[in-house]
């Protein structure tokens, strides 16, 4: 049935000698769909050099990778794993809990808060610490607490990892030292970054330039700078993390806003990475603007429906003419059906699913459905419902 409804849709298009990208109505999920043109004859920009040996610029909203230099190289990423220490200890834990210091913790190498074994700090402020001032002692306190253990907070870690998809990625410490099996890669701690600043907390805290917190020890609050120089640097910077080791070298992730669109950059090994950074960013925002495809009520071309939720993505110039959008429609009798959705828009860019959203019936006019036409009056809303009728004339 479905081969040769196809086909009568293949003829029909290609007899009106042009493509467009249209709705098709489907009972049964979304075997029928727009075609828009191939994205061959597009003009992808042309990103800046760089010094670093792997990189990545990612779109938050979206989570779009809108460059990758080597970005599934796995490498050692130094304290950029206080990102997943972070987002883990955020998610799992209670940030008004008091966490107790082992002397584990309060001996650990490297960069440090100079907590004291024995002392109590709240996870919130911990989490400040963390990742403002980088310190390890932070990192293994708030692993102790929210894990029960380095092992035990490891492996929250890497479910989440496995949750979020980063394919080649494994956490053996909350810290960064360099360890054999702890590494990741530019296009993993992109995702991980764009994932983590979809927390209000998270995102609270990697903008905040300086903070104070309670010291026990002394008759003195604890005062932390952050490392993060980007954000003083660049315009609309508003994060995330620094990372050194022997190993790793010069690593960072930066964030920055503008005009409501936010993007990750993100360097390992670079020897000028600040450089680089404003640069990635630059050129995002350029190239790669947050676009409206969508928005909440308006009316699908040729079907009784209206769009429930917006949908943005970020696109070059002339990409948008080569989305193609699906419909789906949910079945009588789901949940979501008796909810009121009565499915999905679908919308795909060079073969990929790059988002959804929902659509509800009409609520803007009282045509009847069978007449019912979006008010954008065009060649595609004629278009759709011709092949809306045409469905129905084959028995659907």
């Amino acid at each position: 049935m479905f081969t040769m409804i196809n086909n009568r849709y293949s003829r029909l298009l290609w007899v009106g000698l042009i493509v467009i990208p249209f709705l098709l109505l489907s009972i049964h999920g979304d075997a029928f769909a727009s075609k828009a043109p191939a994205t061959g004859d597009l003009k992808y920009p042309k990103p800046p050099g760089n010094h670093a040996r792997s990189a990545a610029l990612v779109d938050v909203i979206s989570g779009r990778i809108l460059f990758s230099q080597r970005g599934n190289e796995p490498m050692k990423i130094a304290s950029l794993t206080k990102i997943m220490t972070a987002i883990v200890a955020i998610e799992h834990g209670d940030l008004d809990s008091k966490v107790k210091v082992s002397v584990r913790a309060a001996g650990k190498e490297g960069s440090s808060l100079y907590l004291k074994a024995g002392q109590q700090i709240t996870l919130r402020n911990v989490l400040y610490g963390l990742m403002l001032r980088s310190g390890n002692d932070a990192a293994m306190a708030i692993a102790e607490h929210v894990g029960g253990s380095v092992e035990g907070f490891a492996y929250l870690m890497n479910k989440k990892a496995d949750e979020i998809g980063l394919t080649h990625s494994h956490f053996m410490n909350p810290h960064g030292l360099d360890q054999e099996g702890h590494y990741s890669t530019a296009n993993d701690l992109a995702k991980l970054t764009a994932y983590a600043l979809h927390n209000p907390e998270f995102k609270a805290i990697v903008k905040t330039r300086v903070k104070s917190a309670p010291n026990p020890n002394d008759n003195w609050d604890y005062k932390w700078v952050n490392k993060n120089k980007m954000l003083t640097m660049y315009d609309g910077a508003d994060g995330v993390k620094t990372g050194y080791t022997k190993q790793a070298l010069r690593c960072l992730v930066s964030s920055a806003t503008r005009n409501g669109q936010q993007l990750v950059a993100v360097t390992l090994n670079d020897g000028d990475d600040w450089l680089d950074h404003r640069k990635l960013l630059d050129f995002g925002f350029a190239n790669f603007p947050l676009t409206t495809v969508t928005k909440t009520g308006d009316p699908i071309a040729g079907f009784p429906y209206q769009v429930a939720s917006d949908f943005a993505y970020p696109l070059i110039e002339g990409e948008r003419e080569h989305l193609e959008v699906r419909l789906a429609p949910l079945r009588a009798g789901t949940v979501e059906y008796k909810l009121g959705y009565r499915g999905q828009l679908k919308f795909v860019l060079n073969n990929q699913l790059i988002g959804t959203v929902p659509f509800i019936d009409n609520k803007q006019t009282d045509e009847p459905s069978s007449t019912r036409v979006s008010s954008h009056r065009s060649f595609v809303a004629s278009i759709g419902t011709a092949l809306k009728a045409l469905f129905l004339q084959g028995g659907l």
